[in-house]
């Protein structure tokens, strides 16, 4: 993970080809994903969730994975994603080629039995046996293993997640060998405050090094606030979408994701810098919009970016900006 932040502050994560796609009926052409990823790879995206490991009846957008993975590691200085729900997953995404692997853990075990059908119980030891499996790797071969924490600010079956559910669950991750956590405010409850409190219990409990980045929905129109209460804090990694696609297909009214576009203009315009090219980042739009008829959004592709501006600087109108971790 040091390596792709090399010269960077800020690794935004793309997950639209992911999460985006789970969330629409329409079915991208494979030839259509490969052109995306490549612009956004072109455009300075350094990783990308390229897919999710699941049965293709239960998510046919996402039924050519396997090879969307094998492709976006062909693509220089990317770093390949996917998500996993189980051990069977994480097999497939392993002989893929994945570089990093993302498990699910609900906090919300009602959604966790919606999502993966699967306790709590249950999810521990799919992830014991990815542990298992990943540690049978020779060293150079090994995926990154992230253990995300959905549903952590709260959850449209349940309602409320306490905090202190969230960092056991956390605790119990990394115990069993995952390499770090991951929050995700998967149903867009997360407020800044809320934001800031998990990240500290997290890091108290766990340490930093357990908890680099944050994956929120813009539910209630508070993604980029949480974003920014996050990077307070010091997480150095987002989740975004371009044109926020995304939503979780089993936690009713949980809309899209962060927009990319968005979220790159706020922190370059803040002066940390994210290695992405803002333009080519806003014509890769193109490519989606003809493939699949589905609304994307953005103020940013909207109004475009303001009088004078020049990407690249030390901030608009401000000294250059540092994290809270430096």
């Amino acid at each position: 993970m040091s390596d792709i932040m090399h010269g960077i502050d800020v690794l935004v994560s793309e997950v639209g080809p992911r999460d985006g796609l789970q969330s629409i009926s329409s079915i991208m052409p494979t030839a259509a994903k490969k052109d995306w990823i490549t612009a956004l790879a072109q455009a300075g995206i350094r990783e990308i969730e390229v897919g999710s490991f699941v049965p293709p009846k239960l998510l046919p957008q996402l039924a050519d994975t396997a090879e969307i993975v094998q492709f976006a590691r062909t693509i220089p200085h990317l770093q390949v994603a996917a998500l996993v729900p189980n051990a069977r997953g994480a097999e497939n995404a392993i002989a893929a080629g994945a570089h990093k692997i993302t498990l699910p853990l609900s906090a919300s075990e009602t959604h966790s039995l919606k999502n993966l059908r699967k306790t709590h119980e249950q999810v521990f030891e799919e992830v014991a046996a990815i542990v298992a499996l990943i540690k049978a790797l020779p060293a150079d071969k090994r995926p990154h293993f992230e253990g995300s924490l959905s549903t952590a600010f709260g959850c449209t079956l349940e309602g409320m997640v306490p905090e202190a559910k969230v960092v056991k669950l956390g605790e119990r991750l990394m115990a069993l060998g995952c390499d770090e956590v991951g929050l995700a405010d998967t149903t867009g409850y997360a407020n800044p405050a809320q934001v800031r409190s998990m990240i500290k219990s997290i890091w108290a409990a766990l340490g930093k090094h357990a908890l680099t980045g944050i994956h929120i929905h813009n539910t209630r129109g508070l993604g980029l606030a949480n974003a920014l209460a996050a990077l307070d804090m010091g997480l150095t990694t987002l989740d975004s979408s371009l044109g926020g696609l995304g939503g979780c297909p089993f936690a009713p009214g949980a809309s899209g994701n962060i927009v990319t576009e968005d979220l790159v203009f706020m922190l370059d315009s803040m002066g940390l810098k994210t290695g992405i090219d803002l333009a080519k980042l806003l014509k890769v739009r193109d490519i989606v919009t003809a493939a699949v008829p589905d609304p994307m959004y953005g103020f940013t592709p909207d109004a475009g970016v303001p009088k004078g501006y020049v990407q690249g600087g030390h901030g608009w109108g401000l000294p250059e900006r540092k994290l809270a971790a430096e």
